[in-house]
């Protein structure tokens, strides 16, 4: 009787593992979709500092995790329907490594915020010369701009007085349409800062600091989740080892 009802607990911790597992695998593929078409708004930049791309790393990571959940998930509902002591052994080893992971992430996220702040404040004025040297040139360049800036509606990196000075503004007081919202042919220095479009980063940032406790909270709540898991596989490791 007490080994059909921890059976059933690790379907449901097992069940639930898995559906985590899908929601992280694909917020890691948006992540690291999204991070991919931001950072391309840094090319041409120098110097970048190595955490920018250690944060391009998250989407990856979180990939990894929703795929290891998603394993692990099996191996937990296989190893309980046949007691099979090697499935449930490799279970507990592999839920107690993500469990390691997600909670050193959840510690990340908690002290992003300072982070965050410091590597786009260092990024800014290299990012910032970038812009007024190549916006309106490098056609290239120019599209990725305006293509985040329209899907994001924001307006340089951290306001429209990056574009002072570049081809696109020079000879007229003239900024990218964002900046004014969209709403105007014309987009002159006086519109822009009336309407006060956010800049990309600083809306980036903004949105991290709003969410990471979020994030973090729920990544606790699987982790708690992925103890009792762990807990319930050992009971019947041992109870298939005293059958055995």
């Amino acid at each position: 009787m007490c080994n059909g009802i921890l059976k059933i607990m690790m379907f449901i911790f097992n069940g639930v593992i898995f559906l985590a597992g899908v929601a992280i695998l694909g917020v890691g593929v948006w992540v690291t979709v999204d991070s991919d078409s931001l950072l391309g708004l840094l090319d041409g930049v120098e110097d970048l500092p190595d955490e920018v791309f250690r944060l391009a790393y998250v989407g990856y990571v979180m990939i990894g995790v929703g795929a290891a959940l998603l394993v692990i998930g099996f191996l937990g509902c296989c190893g309980a329907i046949m007691e099979n002591r090697c499935m449930l052994l490799t279970f507990f080893s592999v839920v107690l490594i993500i469990f390691l992971i997600e909670v050193a992430g959840a510690v990340v996220l908690f002290v992003f915020d300072d982070v965050a702040e410091d590597i786009f404040d260092n990024l800014e004025d290299e990012v910032r010369k970038t812009i007024q040297k190549n916006y309106g040139e490098d056609e290239k360049m120019t599209s990725l701009w305006n293509a985040t800036m329209e899907q994001f509606e924001c307006c340089g990196y951290k306001n429209y007085t990056d574009f002072d000075d570049s081809p696109f503004n020079r000879p007229e007081d003239n900024y990218p349409s964002p900046c004014c919202s969209g709403t105007m042919v014309v987009c002159s220095s006086h519109n822009a800062a009336l309407l006060s479009v956010p800049g990309c980063f600083v809306k980036l940032v903004d949105w991290l600091e709003e969410n990471s406790v979020i994030i973090a909270g729920v990544a606790m709540g699987v982790a708690a989740l992925e103890i009792a898991a762990m807990v319930v596989s050992m009971i019947l490791y041992c109870n298939a080892g005293r059958k055995s």
